[in-house]
């Protein structure tokens, strides 16, 4: 069952891979081994295909470096909630799709906590109860549905929520 990892206000696209462990320096086999590398030394050790990060306000802000996400893709995150994100770092997040939902459940969820997630949905449950996010638009679930917004362009020559 997936679980939650827990971030506060502000984590930037250094916090999230550190520059100097981008793909091209690190290796592109194993830069997502460094992610969160400075504040959670022991998330990408621990981490597991479908894990939710919580984050607070401003996630994903700085530069815009593609990479961070990235390493989360390649990690294999289940999606990220945060009341509020980056808009360049949200786009990419999209591009790449990693779902992300603007809600704030800072002090809600700990780490640790399992919880399920249905993106299309946008019901996220645990043992508390469940919370109701705001779903992504058609647009997005049906690009998801192909694993990215990237890959629903090169599998129909178009993007999502234009006509066929």
């Amino acid at each position: 069952m997936p679980r939650v990892w827990t971030f506060g206000d502000s984590v930037n696209t250094d916090d999230i891979l550190p520059g100097k462990f981008a793909p091209f320096m690190a290796g592109e086999d194993r830069f997502q081994t460094f992610a969160f590398h400075y504040i959670r030394p022991e998330f990408a050790a621990q981490v597991q295909p479908g894990d939710l990060l919580i984050g607070g306000r401003n996630w994903g802000l700085g530069s815009s470096r593609e990479y961070a996400p990235q390493a989360l893709k390649k990690l294999q995150i289940g999606g990220i909630v945060a009341p509020s994100f980056a808009r360049i770092h949200y786009r990419n997040l999209l591009n790449l799709g990693i779902p992300a939902f603007e809600y704030d459940l800072t002090g809600v969820l700990h780490d640790g906590d399992e919880v399920t997630l249905d993106v299309n949905s946008g019901v996220l449950t645990y043992a508390g109860g469940a919370v109701q996010l705001p779903p992504p638009p058609a647009f997005l679930r049906e690009a998801l549905r192909e694993g990215s917004i990237l890959a629903f362009f090169k599998k129909h020559g178009r993007f999502p929520g234009e006509d066929a």
